[in-house]
Protein backbone atom coordinates (compact mmCIF):
# COMPACT_ATOMS: atom_id res chain seq x y z
CA UNK A 1 0.00 0.00 0.00
CA UNK A 2 1.48 3.52 -0.97
CA UNK A 3 2.64 5.51 1.84
CA UNK A 4 0.26 8.93 3.07
CA UNK A 5 0.69 12.08 4.17
CA UNK A 6 -1.80 14.26 5.70
CA UNK A 7 -3.22 16.61 3.98
CA UNK A 8 -4.17 19.34 6.72
CA UNK A 9 -8.07 18.51 6.97
CA UNK A 10 -8.66 14.68 9.26
CA UNK A 11 -11.76 14.36 7.45
CA UNK A 12 -9.45 14.91 3.91
CA UNK A 13 -7.71 12.39 5.07
CA UNK A 14 -10.64 10.36 5.50
CA UNK A 15 -11.92 10.74 2.02
CA UNK A 16 -8.41 9.73 0.67
CA UNK A 17 -7.94 6.76 2.23
CA UNK A 18 -5.29 7.94 5.00
CA UNK A 19 -3.81 11.22 2.60
CA UNK A 20 -2.44 12.31 0.04
CA UNK A 21 0.01 9.68 -1.56
CA UNK A 22 3.70 10.03 -0.76
CA UNK A 23 6.14 10.99 -3.26
CA UNK A 24 3.68 10.41 -5.81
CA UNK A 25 2.03 13.38 -8.12
CA UNK A 26 -1.09 14.85 -6.76
CA UNK A 27 -3.06 16.88 -9.22
CA UNK A 28 -5.47 19.09 -7.71
CA UNK A 29 -7.76 20.47 -10.11
CA UNK A 30 -10.62 23.29 -10.17
CA UNK A 31 -12.07 26.55 -11.54
CA UNK A 32 -10.58 29.72 -9.87
CA UNK A 33 -11.90 30.45 -6.43
CA UNK A 34 -12.38 26.91 -5.43
CA UNK A 35 -9.69 26.49 -3.11
CA UNK A 36 -6.81 24.78 -4.23
CA UNK A 37 -4.16 27.26 -3.33
CA UNK A 38 -5.49 27.09 0.39
CA UNK A 39 -5.61 23.06 -0.42
CA UNK A 40 -2.14 23.20 -0.84
CA UNK A 41 -0.89 25.61 1.74
CA UNK A 42 -2.87 23.56 4.79
CA UNK A 43 -1.16 20.45 3.45
CA UNK A 44 2.42 22.22 3.08
CA UNK A 45 2.20 23.95 6.97
CA UNK A 46 0.90 20.01 8.14
CA UNK A 47 4.36 18.67 6.92
CA UNK A 48 6.51 21.67 7.53
CA UNK A 49 10.05 20.22 8.32
CA UNK A 50 13.00 21.75 8.34
CA UNK A 51 15.32 18.90 7.40
CA UNK A 52 12.99 17.88 4.46
CA UNK A 53 11.69 21.58 4.10
CA UNK A 54 7.99 22.07 1.60
CA UNK A 55 8.79 24.14 -1.47
CA UNK A 56 6.12 26.45 -3.31
CA UNK A 57 6.75 27.60 -6.63
CA UNK A 58 4.52 29.70 -8.31
CA UNK A 59 4.78 30.11 -12.10
CA UNK A 60 3.01 32.50 -14.47
CA UNK A 61 -0.65 33.12 -12.68
CA UNK A 62 0.25 35.08 -9.33
CA UNK A 63 3.46 36.27 -8.30
CA UNK A 64 5.09 33.82 -5.03
CA UNK A 65 4.59 37.68 -3.20
CA UNK A 66 0.88 37.39 -3.53
CA UNK A 67 0.30 33.83 -2.58
CA UNK A 68 2.64 34.99 0.72
CA UNK A 69 1.15 37.82 1.54
CA UNK A 70 -2.65 35.49 1.14
CA UNK A 71 -1.25 32.99 3.35
CA UNK A 72 -0.50 34.93 6.24
CA UNK A 73 -4.25 35.48 6.35
CA UNK A 74 -4.91 31.53 7.22
CA UNK A 75 -5.08 30.65 11.16
CA UNK A 76 -2.35 27.49 10.13
CA UNK A 77 -0.20 30.22 9.03
CA UNK A 78 2.89 30.32 10.96
CA UNK A 79 5.95 32.46 10.26
CA UNK A 80 8.28 30.51 12.27
CA UNK A 81 8.50 27.91 9.18
CA UNK A 82 9.19 30.76 6.57
CA UNK A 83 12.69 29.60 4.64
CA UNK A 84 12.75 26.69 7.81
CA UNK A 85 10.63 24.46 6.38
CA UNK A 86 8.69 25.93 4.23
CA UNK A 87 10.59 28.17 0.83
CA UNK A 88 8.13 30.07 -1.56
CA UNK A 89 10.31 30.96 -4.98
CA UNK A 90 8.89 31.44 -8.15
CA UNK A 91 9.27 29.92 -11.88
CA UNK A 92 7.73 32.59 -14.08
CA UNK A 93 10.90 34.89 -14.55
CA UNK A 94 12.47 31.60 -15.62
CA UNK A 95 9.15 30.41 -17.98
CA UNK A 96 9.34 33.67 -19.96
CA UNK A 97 13.15 33.77 -20.72
CA UNK A 98 13.98 30.38 -21.15
CA UNK A 99 10.68 28.02 -21.80
CA UNK A 100 9.73 24.96 -20.42
CA UNK A 101 13.67 23.34 -21.06
CA UNK A 102 14.57 26.00 -18.33
CA UNK A 103 11.65 25.52 -15.99
CA UNK A 104 12.41 22.06 -16.07
CA UNK A 105 16.06 22.45 -15.02
CA UNK A 106 15.00 25.02 -12.61
CA UNK A 107 12.84 22.69 -11.02
CA UNK A 108 15.88 20.50 -10.90
CA UNK A 109 18.04 22.79 -9.49
CA UNK A 110 15.60 23.25 -6.79
CA UNK A 111 15.38 19.67 -5.49
CA UNK A 112 18.76 19.32 -5.62
CA UNK A 113 19.04 22.44 -3.70
CA UNK A 114 16.71 21.61 -1.40
CA UNK A 115 15.69 18.07 -1.36
CA UNK A 116 12.06 19.00 -0.43
CA UNK A 117 9.43 16.70 1.02
CA UNK A 118 6.71 18.57 -0.87
CA UNK A 119 6.96 20.39 -3.95
CA UNK A 120 4.19 22.40 -5.21
CA UNK A 121 3.69 24.11 -8.39
CA UNK A 122 1.03 26.21 -8.53
CA UNK A 123 -0.29 26.98 -11.54
CA UNK A 124 0.90 23.64 -13.57
CA UNK A 125 -1.41 24.40 -16.13
CA UNK A 126 -0.03 27.85 -16.99
CA UNK A 127 3.29 25.91 -18.59
CA UNK A 128 1.16 23.88 -21.03
CA UNK A 129 0.25 27.44 -22.16
CA UNK A 130 4.66 28.13 -23.12
CA UNK A 131 4.86 24.82 -25.51
CA UNK A 132 5.24 25.06 -29.16
CA UNK A 133 3.66 22.01 -29.75
CA UNK A 134 1.84 18.99 -27.36
CA UNK A 135 4.87 16.56 -28.36
CA UNK A 136 7.27 19.48 -26.47
CA UNK A 137 4.82 19.68 -23.35
CA UNK A 138 4.84 15.48 -23.50
CA UNK A 139 8.27 15.50 -23.48
CA UNK A 140 8.48 18.10 -20.34
CA UNK A 141 5.91 15.87 -18.19
CA UNK A 142 8.31 12.81 -18.66
CA UNK A 143 11.50 14.64 -17.74
CA UNK A 144 9.52 15.98 -14.66
CA UNK A 145 8.31 13.12 -13.92
CA UNK A 146 11.52 11.16 -14.08
CA UNK A 147 13.04 13.73 -11.70
CA UNK A 148 10.92 13.75 -9.16
CA UNK A 149 10.37 10.17 -9.27
CA UNK A 150 14.85 10.00 -8.82
CA UNK A 151 14.15 12.24 -5.69
CA UNK A 152 11.44 11.00 -3.31
CA UNK A 153 8.71 13.70 -2.98
CA UNK A 154 5.86 14.18 -3.28
CA UNK A 155 4.52 16.57 -5.77
CA UNK A 156 1.25 18.96 -5.94
CA UNK A 157 0.61 20.14 -9.62
CA UNK A 158 -2.44 22.82 -8.89
CA UNK A 159 -4.36 23.79 -11.90
CA UNK A 160 -7.30 25.70 -13.48
CA UNK A 161 -8.79 22.42 -15.43
CA UNK A 162 -12.43 21.96 -16.26
CA UNK A 163 -13.66 17.90 -15.98
CA UNK A 164 -13.40 17.70 -19.87
CA UNK A 165 -9.98 17.97 -19.80
CA UNK A 166 -9.10 15.15 -18.49
CA UNK A 167 -9.33 12.95 -21.27
CA UNK A 168 -7.05 14.75 -23.28
CA UNK A 169 -4.16 16.54 -20.95
CA UNK A 170 -1.63 14.42 -20.95
CA UNK A 171 -0.96 15.28 -17.26
CA UNK A 172 -3.93 13.52 -16.13
CA UNK A 173 -2.16 10.33 -17.04
CA UNK A 174 1.01 10.82 -16.10
CA UNK A 175 -1.17 11.87 -11.79
CA UNK A 176 -1.10 9.03 -9.16
CA UNK A 177 -4.34 10.76 -7.76
CA UNK A 178 -6.30 13.46 -8.88
CA UNK A 179 -8.67 15.60 -6.69
CA UNK A 180 -11.23 17.79 -7.89
CA UNK A 181 -12.55 20.91 -6.32
CA UNK A 182 -16.00 22.75 -7.58
CA UNK A 183 -18.72 24.72 -6.89
CA UNK A 184 -22.46 24.20 -8.01
CA UNK A 185 -25.22 26.68 -7.51
CA UNK A 186 -28.46 25.33 -6.74
CA UNK A 187 -31.26 27.87 -7.19
CA UNK A 188 -30.29 30.82 -5.20
CA UNK A 189 -27.60 28.20 -3.43
CA UNK A 190 -23.93 27.77 -4.21
CA UNK A 191 -21.92 24.34 -2.48
CA UNK A 192 -18.36 23.53 -2.63
CA UNK A 193 -17.75 19.42 -3.41
CA UNK A 194 -14.55 17.66 -3.51
CA UNK A 195 -14.11 14.66 -5.21
CA UNK A 196 -11.19 11.89 -5.88
CA UNK A 197 -11.00 11.31 -9.34
CA UNK A 198 -8.20 8.93 -9.46
CA UNK A 199 -6.12 7.30 -6.98
CA UNK A 200 -3.11 4.70 -7.56
CA UNK A 201 -2.77 2.22 -5.04
CA UNK A 202 -5.74 2.76 -2.17
CA UNK A 203 -9.39 3.17 -1.29
CA UNK A 204 -10.95 6.17 -1.06
CA UNK A 205 -14.47 7.38 -0.75
CA UNK A 206 -16.83 7.79 -3.91
CA UNK A 207 -18.76 10.32 -4.68
CA UNK A 208 -18.70 13.98 -4.29
CA UNK A 209 -18.26 15.08 -0.67
CA UNK A 210 -18.91 19.22 0.52
CA UNK A 211 -16.56 21.36 1.59
CA UNK A 212 -16.33 24.82 2.97
CA UNK A 213 -13.37 27.41 3.19
CA UNK A 214 -12.67 30.13 5.80
CA UNK A 215 -9.84 31.43 7.38
CA UNK A 216 -9.50 28.14 9.28
CA UNK A 217 -8.57 26.46 5.68
CA UNK A 218 -10.70 23.56 3.94
CA UNK A 219 -13.04 21.62 5.72
CA UNK A 220 -14.70 18.36 4.26
CA UNK A 221 -17.58 17.10 5.09
CA UNK A 222 -17.84 13.33 4.42
CA UNK A 223 -20.84 11.94 2.63
CA UNK A 224 -22.13 10.08 6.17
CA UNK A 225 -23.89 7.01 4.35
CA UNK A 226 -20.11 6.17 3.49
CA UNK A 227 -19.21 6.49 7.23
CA UNK A 228 -19.37 3.24 9.12
CA UNK A 229 -22.71 2.27 8.50
CA UNK A 230 -22.71 -1.08 9.57
CA UNK A 231 -20.56 -1.16 12.60
CA UNK A 232 -22.58 -3.41 15.05
CA UNK A 233 -24.18 -1.81 17.92
CA UNK A 234 -25.69 -2.54 20.71
CA UNK A 235 -30.14 -1.11 21.29
CA UNK A 236 -30.86 0.21 24.50
CA UNK A 237 -34.50 -1.96 25.40
CA UNK A 238 -35.92 0.58 27.78
CA UNK A 239 -38.23 3.64 27.77
CA UNK A 240 -37.89 7.14 27.23
CA UNK A 241 -40.42 9.43 28.71
CA UNK A 242 -42.67 11.53 26.15
CA UNK A 243 -42.60 13.95 28.83
CA UNK A 244 -46.00 13.71 29.12
CA UNK A 245 -48.02 10.82 30.97
CA UNK A 246 -50.48 10.08 29.42
CA UNK A 247 -48.73 9.88 25.76
CA UNK A 248 -46.46 7.31 27.69
CA UNK A 249 -49.64 5.23 28.56
CA UNK A 250 -50.68 5.18 24.63
CA UNK A 251 -47.05 4.52 23.60
CA UNK A 252 -46.57 1.54 26.15
CA UNK A 253 -44.70 3.70 28.76
CA UNK A 254 -42.81 5.90 25.99
CA UNK A 255 -40.22 5.17 23.36
CA UNK A 256 -37.54 3.32 23.22
CA UNK A 257 -34.33 4.81 24.17
CA UNK A 258 -32.25 5.15 21.04
CA UNK A 259 -35.34 5.86 18.65
CA UNK A 260 -36.65 8.66 16.46
CA UNK A 261 -40.29 10.07 16.63
CA UNK A 262 -41.94 12.33 13.87
CA UNK A 263 -44.26 14.84 15.63
CA UNK A 264 -46.57 15.93 12.21
CA UNK A 265 -49.24 18.62 12.46
CA UNK A 266 -50.34 21.43 11.43
CA UNK A 267 -49.08 25.29 11.67
CA UNK A 268 -49.47 26.38 15.68
CA UNK A 269 -51.17 22.71 16.46
CA UNK A 270 -48.19 22.22 19.02
CA UNK A 271 -45.27 20.13 17.81
CA UNK A 272 -42.65 22.67 19.64
CA UNK A 273 -44.67 22.63 22.69
CA UNK A 274 -44.15 18.66 22.54
CA UNK A 275 -40.58 18.28 21.57
CA UNK A 276 -40.07 21.00 24.17
CA UNK A 277 -42.09 18.39 26.93
CA UNK A 278 -39.64 15.90 25.38
CA UNK A 279 -36.29 17.90 26.07
CA UNK A 280 -37.27 18.87 29.23
CA UNK A 281 -38.91 15.74 30.62
CA UNK A 282 -35.52 14.22 30.03
CA UNK A 283 -33.74 16.51 32.49
CA UNK A 284 -35.91 14.99 35.24
CA UNK A 285 -34.43 11.78 34.16
CA UNK A 286 -30.86 13.08 33.86
CA UNK A 287 -30.78 12.82 30.46
CA UNK A 288 -29.32 15.72 28.61
CA UNK A 289 -31.03 17.88 25.63
CA UNK A 290 -30.19 19.26 22.97
CA UNK A 291 -32.73 21.52 20.48
CA UNK A 292 -31.78 22.32 17.10
CA UNK A 293 -33.79 25.09 15.72
CA UNK A 294 -33.98 27.21 12.14
CA UNK A 295 -37.14 29.71 12.71
CA UNK A 296 -37.57 30.93 15.95
CA UNK A 297 -34.25 32.30 17.57
CA UNK A 298 -33.37 32.29 20.98
CA UNK A 299 -34.90 35.40 22.57
CA UNK A 300 -38.33 34.04 20.94
CA UNK A 301 -37.77 31.00 22.19
CA UNK A 302 -37.17 32.00 26.09
CA UNK A 303 -40.68 33.76 25.51
CA UNK A 304 -42.27 30.83 24.81
CA UNK A 305 -40.39 28.72 27.60
CA UNK A 306 -40.99 31.41 30.26
CA UNK A 307 -44.77 31.20 29.34
CA UNK A 308 -44.76 27.13 31.17
CA UNK A 309 -42.19 27.79 34.13
CA UNK A 310 -39.13 26.22 31.66
CA UNK A 311 -35.99 27.96 30.91
CA UNK A 312 -32.94 27.09 28.45
CA UNK A 313 -30.58 28.45 31.41
CA UNK A 314 -31.31 24.87 33.31
CA UNK A 315 -28.84 22.73 33.40
CA UNK A 316 -28.82 19.93 31.01
CA UNK A 317 -30.31 21.75 28.08
CA UNK A 318 -27.91 23.12 24.88
CA UNK A 319 -29.77 25.09 22.21
CA UNK A 320 -28.22 25.12 18.50
CA UNK A 321 -29.66 27.86 16.24
CA UNK A 322 -28.81 28.39 13.18
CA UNK A 323 -30.66 30.38 10.49
CA UNK A 324 -31.80 28.10 7.31
CA UNK A 325 -29.91 30.73 4.87
CA UNK A 326 -27.04 30.08 6.65
CA UNK A 327 -26.79 26.47 6.57
CA UNK A 328 -24.68 23.56 4.25
CA UNK A 329 -27.00 20.57 5.48
CA UNK A 330 -23.69 18.30 5.63
CA UNK A 331 -21.84 20.64 7.31
CA UNK A 332 -24.50 21.13 9.85
CA UNK A 333 -24.96 17.40 10.52
CA UNK A 334 -21.29 16.97 11.45
CA UNK A 335 -21.74 20.23 13.60
CA UNK A 336 -24.97 18.82 14.97
CA UNK A 337 -22.99 15.21 15.94
CA UNK A 338 -20.08 17.23 17.24
CA UNK A 339 -22.08 18.78 19.14
CA UNK A 340 -23.36 15.76 20.80
CA UNK A 341 -20.51 14.03 21.79
CA UNK A 342 -19.47 17.18 23.21
CA UNK A 343 -22.52 17.86 25.18
CA UNK A 344 -23.19 14.24 26.23
CA UNK A 345 -26.81 15.01 24.91
CA UNK A 346 -29.28 11.59 25.20
CA UNK A 347 -32.01 13.47 23.61
CA UNK A 348 -32.31 15.29 20.23
CA UNK A 349 -35.34 17.48 18.51
CA UNK A 350 -35.08 19.05 15.51
CA UNK A 351 -37.57 21.78 15.01
CA UNK A 352 -38.22 21.43 11.67
CA UNK A 353 -37.56 18.59 9.14
CA UNK A 354 -39.20 21.22 6.87
CA UNK A 355 -36.65 23.70 6.91
CA UNK A 356 -33.64 20.81 6.76
CA UNK A 357 -35.35 19.68 4.09
CA UNK A 358 -35.08 23.14 2.25
CA UNK A 359 -31.23 23.29 2.63
CA UNK A 360 -30.33 20.31 0.77
CA UNK A 361 -28.98 20.70 -2.43
CA UNK A 362 -31.37 17.69 -3.36
CA UNK A 363 -33.79 15.31 -2.31
CA UNK A 364 -31.74 12.07 -2.13
CA UNK A 365 -28.84 13.84 -0.34
CA UNK A 366 -31.98 14.51 2.41
CA UNK A 367 -32.70 11.69 2.66
CA UNK A 368 -29.22 10.04 2.90
CA UNK A 369 -28.09 12.68 5.31
CA UNK A 370 -30.86 11.92 7.65
CA UNK A 371 -30.92 8.11 7.62
CA UNK A 372 -27.06 8.77 8.55
CA UNK A 373 -27.93 11.13 11.31
CA UNK A 374 -30.80 8.57 12.98
CA UNK A 375 -28.75 5.71 12.81
CA UNK A 376 -25.79 7.33 14.07
CA UNK A 377 -27.90 8.67 17.05
CA UNK A 378 -29.46 5.57 17.08
CA UNK A 379 -25.95 3.41 17.53
CA UNK A 380 -25.10 5.89 20.30
CA UNK A 381 -28.57 5.64 22.34
CA UNK A 382 -29.70 9.20 21.32
CA UNK A 383 -33.37 9.48 21.26
CA UNK A 384 -34.90 12.22 18.11
CA UNK A 385 -37.77 13.81 17.94
CA UNK A 386 -38.38 15.93 14.85
CA UNK A 387 -41.17 18.09 13.98
CA UNK A 388 -42.81 18.30 10.58
CA UNK A 389 -45.44 20.52 9.16
CA UNK A 390 -47.62 18.85 7.10
CA UNK A 391 -49.67 21.38 4.77
CA UNK A 392 -53.68 20.77 5.92
CA UNK A 393 -55.29 22.08 8.72
CA UNK A 394 -58.05 19.97 8.58
CA UNK A 395 -58.44 15.81 7.82
CA UNK A 396 -54.54 15.07 7.40
CA UNK A 397 -54.39 12.30 4.39
CA UNK A 398 -51.03 12.34 4.24
CA UNK A 399 -47.62 13.53 6.27
CA UNK A 400 -44.45 13.37 4.06
CA UNK A 401 -43.51 12.16 0.01
CA UNK A 402 -39.58 12.43 1.80
CA UNK A 403 -38.51 9.25 3.54
CA UNK A 404 -38.68 10.74 7.28
CA UNK A 405 -41.72 8.82 7.91
CA UNK A 406 -40.15 5.17 6.59
CA UNK A 407 -37.56 6.15 8.46
CA UNK A 408 -38.65 7.25 11.66
CA UNK A 409 -39.52 4.56 14.32
CA UNK A 410 -42.46 6.35 16.20
CA UNK A 411 -45.04 8.79 14.42
CA UNK A 412 -47.33 10.72 16.37
CA UNK A 413 -49.81 13.17 14.47
CA UNK A 414 -51.55 16.23 15.78
CA UNK A 415 -54.56 17.09 14.50
CA UNK A 416 -57.13 20.31 14.05
CA UNK A 417 -60.89 18.73 14.90
CA UNK A 418 -64.14 20.98 14.03
CA UNK A 419 -66.78 19.91 16.15
CA UNK A 420 -69.84 21.86 16.23
CA UNK A 421 -69.08 25.46 16.98
CA UNK A 422 -65.41 24.90 18.43
CA UNK A 423 -62.34 23.42 17.44
CA UNK A 424 -59.62 21.34 19.44
CA UNK A 425 -56.66 19.72 19.10
CA UNK A 426 -55.93 15.83 19.28
CA UNK A 427 -52.61 13.58 19.53
CA UNK A 428 -52.84 10.28 17.37
CA UNK A 429 -50.23 7.41 17.51
CA UNK A 430 -49.94 5.75 13.75
CA UNK A 431 -46.94 4.32 14.19
CA UNK A 432 -44.37 2.57 16.96
CA UNK A 433 -41.29 0.39 15.89
CA UNK A 434 -41.46 -2.84 17.39
CA UNK A 435 -44.01 -2.44 20.04
CA UNK A 436 -47.95 -1.58 20.83
CA UNK A 437 -49.61 1.14 21.08
CA UNK A 438 -52.87 3.04 21.79
CA UNK A 439 -54.91 3.98 18.86
CA UNK A 440 -57.20 6.58 19.79
CA UNK A 441 -57.45 10.32 18.84
CA UNK A 442 -57.36 12.01 22.12
CA UNK A 443 -58.02 15.45 22.95
CA UNK A 444 -55.46 17.73 23.99
CA UNK A 445 -55.27 20.88 26.04
CA UNK A 446 -52.12 23.54 25.84
CA UNK A 447 -52.35 24.86 29.73
CA UNK A 448 -49.70 26.37 31.41
CA UNK A 449 -48.55 23.37 32.50
CA UNK A 450 -47.60 22.74 28.69
CA UNK A 451 -49.78 19.81 26.87
CA UNK A 452 -52.44 17.80 29.04
CA UNK A 453 -54.11 14.63 27.37
CA UNK A 454 -58.36 14.73 27.79
CA UNK A 455 -60.80 12.02 27.44
CA UNK A 456 -63.14 14.81 25.78
CA UNK A 457 -62.59 17.81 24.12
CA UNK A 458 -63.68 21.12 26.18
Amino acid sequence: MMDRIPSGNPRLDEVTGGGLPANAINLIMGLPGTGKTMLAQQCVFSNADPQRPALYLSTASEPFEKILRYVQALSFFDPAFIGNGVVYDELGTTLVKHGLAGVGERVKEFIRDYRPGILVIDSFKALSSYAASSIEFRNFLYDLAATQSVFPVTVLWLGEYEESEMASAPEFAIADSIIELSNQRFQKRSANFIQVRKLRGGDFLSGSHTYSLSHEGLEVYPRLTGVGEHAVYSPDRERASSGVQALDDMLDEGYRIGSSTLMAGPTGVGKTLMGLHFLFGGVDQGDHGLMATFQEDPTQLEQVLHGFGWSFDTEGITLKYRPPVEVHLDEWVYDLLDTIERTGARRLFIDSLNDLESVADDPSGFDESLYALLHRCSRNNVSVMMSYEVRHLFGVTSLTDRAASNLADNVVLLQYVPAESIMYRSVTVLKTRGSTHDLRVRPFEVTPRGIVLTDEPR
